[in-house]
């Protein structure tokens, strides 16, 4: 039985579905319906593509991962039809509490394309595991990753997702205090426990060009050192470098082309975020050699150094530029499912820097 990376995937995937389904989450109030009565409905008149492609798209993953993570466990028997029947369920939850929102209209359609979705991901994963494609990745992940480093893994596949919206510093995820203090005001307004908040002297400035440069250079090294402490030989974290880099700075460009437009996907690039790059990958070469233990306590000294950095600085100056954009039609749902990723990635990785510094691979490397 292997530890699946698949498993974690496929939970954190699931709330990620049922925060698209819900979203804004307010509102709510009985409209004096059953809450599955839209399975009685006609179909939908009005439909575009991009309902029908997301809709059927959107559950397929969560098939795949469940499927993914039934099979390398050994469950072989029934994996497809158990992975359908749970992403069909789901849909069948969530497309009944949506009655409840008035901002949200539930589809018979909506439920048969989740369903379809979560057929198809299956499908895929099931058609992989017959033409051997899941030994080979076994064969590749033994011979690059330690035993125990589904965590590790799952984290790097969502620090390329948590770039997607735009921060006030390249790679500097994690800035939330600012977010934390006016959430924390607008809650204890109007009793006597909004005089227990701590004031600031002054207001937040932003980064000065070296306090910048310096966060891209830890934001570069956190993602490297993850991986670090996961991966076997020394030449495989050289090359695991290279894809970081490439992998950051795609994300990057994608992220700033869908909030100011495909002719500024380059702009983040300025003097300090090409000095921080370069210096990040430097320092990331030459850590290459350290043992996973030492890894896991570098990475422990750059999060905490970096996060109490990008604390100091406010918001991105163009943030309500970035909400408007991304707010407008198809992009609210996924506007806030990047904006929590970025918020809280890194400090998930301070919870499985603190898990692997426990788990017996760490500690014999």
């Amino acid at each position: 039985m292997h530890k699946s990376s698949a498993w974690p995937l496929a939970g954190m995937y699931a709330v990620l579905i049922v925060y698209a389904s819900l979203y804004p989450f307010d509102h709510w109030r009985d409209q004096d319906l059953l809450p599955w009565s839209f399975l009685f409905h006609p179909w939908t008149r009005y439909w575009s593509a991009f309902d029908v492609v997301s809709n059927w798209l959107g559950y397929a993953p969560l098939g795949f991962w469940l499927t993914l993570g039934a099979l390398r466990s050994g469950r072989q028997q029934g994996s497809v039809m158990v992975s359908v029947m749970l992403g069909a369920t789901l849909s069948l939850v969530l497309e009944s509490l949506q009655s409840y929102l008035p901002a949200r209209v539930p589809s018979l359609l909506d439920f048969v394309l989740n369903s379809t979705g979560a057929l198809c991901g299956a499908s895929a994963a099931s058609a992989l595991e017959h033409l051997g494609w899941l030994d080979r990745w076994s064969r590749f992940r033994a011979r690059w990753f330690v035993s125990d480093a589904r965590f590790s893994l799952v984290a790097l596949f969502l620090w390329p997702l948590a770039l997607l919206f735009p921060a006030a510093v390249p790679f500097g995820l994690g800035q939330v205090l600012e977010r934390l203090e006016e959430t924390a005001g607008a809650w204890l307004q109007g009793t006597p426990f909004l005089e227990w908040l701590p004031l600031r002297p002054v207001e937040l400035q932003p980064l000065v060009p070296g306090a910048e440069l310096l966060c891209v250079m830890l934001g570069v090294l956190t993602p490297c050192l993850l991986g670090f402490s996961i991966i076997r030989h020394r030449h495989q974290r050289l090359m695991s470098v290279a894809v970081v880099v490439a992998v950051g700075v795609a994300a990057s460009a994608l992220s700033a082309a869908l909030s100011f437009g495909p002719r500024h996907a380059w702009v983040w690039l300025q003097l300090p975020t090409w000095l921080g790059m370069s210096l990040g990958v430097v320092l990331a070469c030459v850590m290459t050699t350290l043992s996973a233990r030492a890894c896991l306590a570098f990475l422990l000294c750059v999060l905490v150094l970096n996060l109490a950095i990008l604390n100091q600085a406010p918001a991105s100056a163009y943030f309500a530029q970035m909400l408007q954009t991304w707010e407008q039609g198809r992009f609210i749902r996924f506007h806030g499912l990047a904006q929590w990723l970025g918020w809280l990635w890194p400090y998930a990785v301070l919870v499985v820097v603190l898990i692997r510094a426990g788990s017996s691979d760490a500690r014999q490397t």
